[in-house]
């Protein structure tokens, strides 16, 4: 089934994208994305036909950072979306805009490297510990979100916080650059970028996620609070499509690589939907997992939630609590049984 795709780049872009996509049928699911290689479990469930099978249709529109995807989520003019969790978030269901996070869509269990600290070549035998981080340029992807606390409590195992360093917010596509004209020490860097620096000789890998914070999750599943009251059996139909998706990719990874047999027939989808379009990238990158259940890591979503609390980058008015909704997840993984890893490739 071919896919229906629009890029969004602009604030204008992003309304006319909306406006085509609720316009163009009134069952059709609008879904924010970065395009990224995390996305794996919505295309491989629409081009695999699970949404279809579901009598759903869905339009995937990309955004330069899903950050950007909150305001139309809260709308309803976006019925779904992915991402980190941010302070902006909680600060945004404060204000009434109403959505919940129902479903994990990456984490990073032990020896997968999907996401690490990095630091750059010249400085490997300067910094040694992570107490040489202190007064370092870290670069971090955006500011107030997972990736700050990931650094501080990182910094906090050498009795340091994210105020004992400089944080440099860039994007990861940006990180090869910064660290190529010495603007930066250290990054704290997800895939494809990480392979890129690393095969540039850029920089090294120091740390990963994995090791120092384990089965954290880096992003979730978000509804719309409009998809789940006025469109609940859908918003069930779509959780069932999306898990069917993550336990294709899943069965697609040997480790934390996508080598196994199955991935002969996943990586195609991946070069076809997101914005990596050569396969040897998908081969040789480190992957992140997704829970095949879609059960969320709530406890490290708090953790995250205490510091945008401490930093006062929120009240503390909205807890993790109000904001989580597992019963879609837990509906679907019930309905499709217990998740058994295939061997070989479809």
């Amino acid at each position: 089934m071919p896919h229906t795709w629009k890029s969004v780049v602009s604030a204008a872009a992003v309304a006319a994208a909306l406006f085509a996509a609720t316009g163009a049928g009134a069952q059709e699911i609008a879904v924010g994305t970065i395009g990224a290689s995390s996305d794996s479990p919505f295309f491989i469930a629409d081009k695999r036909g699970y949404f279809k099978d579901e009598g759903l249709t869905v339009k995937f529109i990309r955004f330069d950072s899903a950050a950007k995807a909150m305001a139309p989520l809260g709308t309803g003019e976006l019925l779904v979306a992915s991402g980190a969790t941010s302070a902006a978030l909680y600060n945004a269901v404060k204000r009434g805009v109403p959505l919940k996070i129902v479903a994990d869509k990456a984490k990073n269990p032990p020896g997968f490297g999907f996401e690490s600290l990095l630091v750059r070549k010249d400085l490997e035998g300067k910094i040694k510990t992570l107490a040489d981080f202190k007064g370092r340029k870290i670069a971090i992807s955006a500011a107030g979100n997972s990736e700050d606390f990931l650094v501080d409590y990182a910094l906090h195992k050498a009795g340091m916080t994210i105020h004992d360093v400089e944080p440099v917010y860039l994007g990861f596509p940006q990180h090869i650059a910064a660290f190529t004209n010495g603007g930066i020490d250290v990054s704290l860097t997800v895939e494809p970028s990480i392979s890129s620096i690393l095969k540039a000789e850029k920089a090294v890998r120091f740390l990963g996620v994995d090791e120092f914070y384990p089965q954290f999750e880096t992003a979730v599943v978000f509804y719309s609070e409009k998809f789940i009251k006025e469109r609940p059996e859908d918003a069930k139909k779509f959780m069932r499509a999306f898990l069917r998706g993550a336990r294709d990719y899943n069965d697609a990874l040997d480790g934390d690589r996508l080598t196994a047999p199955a991935a002969a027939d996943v990586i195609p989808i991946l070069t076809e939907y997101s914005f990596i379009k050569n396969p040897d990238v998908y081969r040789a990158m480190r992957s992140h997992y997704v829970d095949p259940n879609g059960t969320n890591n709530v406890a490290s979503l708090k953790d995250v939630w205490q510091f945008f609390k401490n930093e006062k980058l929120i009240d503390g008015s909205v807890t993790v609590d109000q904001v989580v909704d597992p019963s879609f997840a837990k509906w679907a993984a019930e309905q499709l049984g217990p998740y058994k890893k295939k061997t070989a490739a479809r």
